[in-house]
């Protein structure tokens, strides 16, 4: 008979969750450093913009200057004059351009010139009232939309690092524990029968099992896919949508269309989660291991070996 992962009791979900949730703060605690790096290139980059058009005033946005400004990699920085900034997605659209490569737009003036036209009818006001008002600015004015502007978008930087860093982090850690026990990791592949996939001692990322996509593959010792999810919340409300509106949902599904005897859905997690939440998608049918304690889903895998 095939092993099954451990079910945890409440007082065990309680133990790791509130581990988790420590070490998620720790994490932020330390980011002093990373955010003085972000600020700093931020106001480099701001301060070369408004080099470059002379404090932005409209004399000194010329299509010679707004040219050598993406050409030196500043459009977006341009984007974030806007209030609030304006996406890449939605600026190519308004401005009805092709393409906002910096190559392509030094080249074409009239395409230069649709995309600031754009960005000058949503300026920020507040950052830059002497835009506005067709002056230059005073030195506290200047300094203040260079600090302003340099933390906005040094925020952003900051906010999408986590997103990207949180799962993909979490991933690397899963896949370099399976091959420290030997594993192999293998190309991703689609899977729509359960003799496809990883085989024996190996596994694959962002494979496509059935309908739904897994972040990890594992083929287990008794034949049997072990799919993972890496999940990583900053808050109890998040951990909902990560863990039951997503793994919970995926696990429910891998379960009826592979059936509990050949699939074993899983999510390795980090970061901040109600147990509540925990226990609700551990009844749903998904077991689950922590990053900060990866030997007991090391121990599973083992026990698939009986």
């Amino acid at each position: 008979m095939s092993s099954s992962p451990a079910i945890w009791t409440n007082d065990e979900l309680s133990e790791d969750a509130a581990i988790a949730a420590s070490l998620f703060r720790a994490e932020r605690l330390g980011v002093s450093n990373e955010w003085t790096t972000h600020y700093d290139a931020a106001r480099k980059k701001f301060e070369s913009l408004f080099h470059k058009l002379h404090d932005l005033n409209s004399a000194g946005v010329t299509d010679k200057n707004l040219s050598e400004a993406y050409g030196a990699g500043l459009g977006e920085v341009l984007r974030y004059l806007a209030g609030p900034p304006i996406s890449d997605d939605d600026l190519k659209v308004i401005a009805d351009v092709s393409s906002l490569a910096p190559g392509v737009l030094k080249k074409d003036s009239v395409a230069l010139r649709k995309v600031f036209t754009v960005i000058e009818q949503v300026i920020d006001p507040h950052r830059f009232p002497w835009i506005l008002a067709g002056v230059p600015p005073t030195a506290q004015e200047k300094e203040a939309a260079l600090l302003a502007s340099s933390v906005l978008l040094a925020a952003q930087r900051i906010a999408t690092e986590r997103r990207i860093d949180g799962k993909d982090g979490q991933e690397r850690k899963v896949k370099d524990y399976l091959v420290s026990l030997g594993f192999t990791e293998v190309p991703p592949a689609t899977i729509n029968t359960i003799v496809r996939g990883p085989q024996e001692m190996q596994f694959c990322s962002e494979c496509q099992l059935g309908e739904r996509k897994a972040d990890v593959v594992v083929r287990l010792h008794d034949t049997r896919l072990m799919a993972l999810e890496c999940k990583v919340s900053n808050s109890a409300t998040n951990s909902v949508k990560r863990l039951n509106n997503d793994a919970a949902v995926k696990a429910e599904y891998w379960l009826k269309e592979f059936g509990t005897s050949q699939v074993v859905p899983a999510a390795v997690l980090a970061g901040v989660f109600k147990v509540i939440n925990l226990e609700q998608a551990q009844r749903r049918g998904l077991s689950m291991f922590w990053s900060h304690d990866l030997d007991k889903l090391g121990a599973f895998i083992a026990s698939s070996k009986q």
